[in-house]
């Protein structure tokens, strides 16, 4: 080679990103993903995002990227940043629809060098079962279940599949929801919808190399749903190469960057999806309208890959663990106990012989929304596997987590394996034991002591609560190779419960307390919650 060829390729590693806002799964995760595997990243100053309590500053936002296009090979952006100022604000803002589409013409003639490709995800509104913690306009918390019941019936309605009583019932609901909260809510989709068509046709004409529409969360039948079907409807003629409406939002930018990076190489990597026993491809999740089935080959055409179906053929085997019957619960949930099914012990046996000949393996738990598969990892981590999966994942909903282990098991052969086991321990201790553990069992304390509140907005609550997620997690991180002597902080970037960011990971190599295998089959010494 060369050495000006060889100067190019290194050059050809740069990448610009536009996160949805300031959340860690969003903005400070996929960087240090990207980062290990050899790219450089470059992120507007995190001052600029949006947080759970203020919208991005747009401008400034702008002005950051106008200076940064032409200097790069590759751009992914949050259109909604950009637009709205963030996910929140997507939902709550009380923009124009003049306003909105300048800054639609401003992406149609944002300068960028002929070479560079631009990448760009938004976000159809979720429609939620309910919602607290203002990241909804204020109506929502009383009425919510109202509204999703309404926009269960308009989806059957548009379906031509209503009965006569769901007729009235709608009337019903046009009758009673205040007449302001209701407007308020369809004006904001309507400007979303419409804008979303917008993006959609610069697409089409060329504006992108790529675009996403991420449904937020919704359900088989919701407004969310039935907008995604009006879209695709209007844009059929579209490549999955080129724009594709996929189930979950938080993943997107990971996935992008995944993407950028492929077609750099020129790389395709293909994807084998492995489930465990049950109903496995055939599981429609929590806060999705997609069986596992349809939205994982999806999310592999999203990141640029191509799904296969034999692991022989597979350069990335994607192991996906779902409930047995397909009914998905939050972590928090009492059934989500210490012990593996003999299915599940079934499935992890198989999966070690594959890890003992180094299979590159990516593990999607989503048997449970929100946090990891207790028994199931109990049982990976005392035999000693969790250490060899290339990545690991159990965060937030199942298409979150499924997207972000596709990535990162498509990234692993460039990422050494000490990166590799770092990406896995912060993993772990956020959504294994913080999410499935700590936050179940601060919840259930909160909750016992008619302080729920708290949950959502944790103010002078969060020194007690964080030295007590600490604790959890620090006792659980003793009992299983990987994590044991981990050194780490815990800080609530949004404070609220929902999420952790976990700082300052390291491993002190001194401080080492490798169980013996005759520990097998003991449980984790979690911690009793006190007062």
């Amino acid at each position: 080679m060369f050495a000006g060829t060889a100067v190019q390729a290194k050059e050809k590693t740069a990448l610009l990103f536009i996160p949805l806002d300031n959340r860690p799964v969003c903005f400070s995760y996929p960087v240090k993903v990207m980062e290990a595997a050899g790219y450089k990243i470059y992120t507007p100053p995190e001052k600029l995002l949006a947080t759970r309590t203020a919208p991005a500053d747009t401008e400034k936002l702008w002005k950051w990227l106008e200076s940064r296009a032409e200097k790069v090979d590759a751009a992914v952006i949050s259109t909604d940043a950009l637009i709205y100022g963030g996910l929140v604000a997507s939902r709550t803002h009380s923009m124009s629809m003049p306003e909105l589409e300048a800054k639609v013409r401003r992406l149609q003639n944002l300068r960028m060098d002929k070479d560079t490709r631009l990448y760009g995800f938004s976000t159809l509104m979720r429609t939620p079962r309910e919602s607290y913690g203002n990241v909804e306009p204020a109506y929502y918390s009383n009425v919510g279940p109202a509204i999703f019941r309404y926009s269960q019936l308009s989806d059957k309605s548009d379906l031509h599949a209503e009965t006569l009583l769901e007729d009235f019932e709608v009337g019903a609901f046009e009758r009673n929801l205040a007449k302001a909260h209701l407007k308020d809510w369809l004006d904001r989709r309507n400007k979303n919808m419409e804008i979303n068509h917008q993006l959609a046709m610069l697409t089409r004409v060329g504006r992108f190399e790529y675009f996403a529409i991420g449904k937020d969360d919704n359900a088989p039948l919701s407004h969310t749903h039935m907008e995604a079907r009006k879209i695709t409807l209007n844009n059929g003629y579209i490549s999955d190469e080129s724009f594709q409406i996929l189930p979950g939002v938080d993943q997107l930018g990971l996935l992008l960057l995944t993407r950028a990076a492929n077609a750099l190489s020129r790389k395709s990597p293909t994807v084998y999806p492995m489930y465990v026993e049950g109903v496995g491809s055939k599981t429609i999740p929590q806060y999705s309208d997609l069986p596992l089935g349809k939205s994982v080959p999806e999310q592999v055409v999203a990141a640029g890959g191509k799904i296969v179906y034999s692991p022989d053929a597979a350069d990335v085997v994607l192991a996906i663990n779902t409930p047995a019957d397909g009914t998905m619960y939050d972590s928090t949930n009492l059934s989500n106990s210490y012990y593996a099914s003999p299915a599940n012990k079934r499935y992890i046996v198989n999966l070690g012989k594959m890890l003992e000949r180094g299979v590159n393996i990516s593990l999607a738990d989503v048997a449970f929304s929100n946090g990891g598969d207790n028994g199931f990892m109990n049982e990976m981590s005392l035999r000693g596997f969790t250490e060899k999966l290339s990545a690991y994942n159990g965060w937030n909903t199942a298409d979150n987590t499924v997207g972000f282990a596709i990535a990162q098991g498509m990234l692993a052969p460039q990422i050494a394996k000490d990166k590799q086991l770092m990406l896995m321990r912060e993993r772990i201790l956020d959504d294994w034991y913080y999410q499935s553990n700590a936050r179940r069992i601060i919840t259930d304390e909160l909750e016992k002591n008619k302080k729920e509140a708290y949950k959502y907005t944790l103010n002078e609550m969060m020194p007690k609560i964080k030295k007590q997620a600490m604790d959890i997690i620090s006792r659980l991180a003793v009992n299983y190779d990987i994590t044991a002597g981990t050194k780490f902080d815990v800080v609530f970037p949004w404070n609220r419960l929902f999420e952790v960011d976990i700082v300052k990971l390291k491993q002190d190599k001194g401080n080492l307390r490798f169980r013996s295998r005759s520990a097998k089959g003991l449980l984790p010494d979690v911690p009793v919650y006190t007062k």
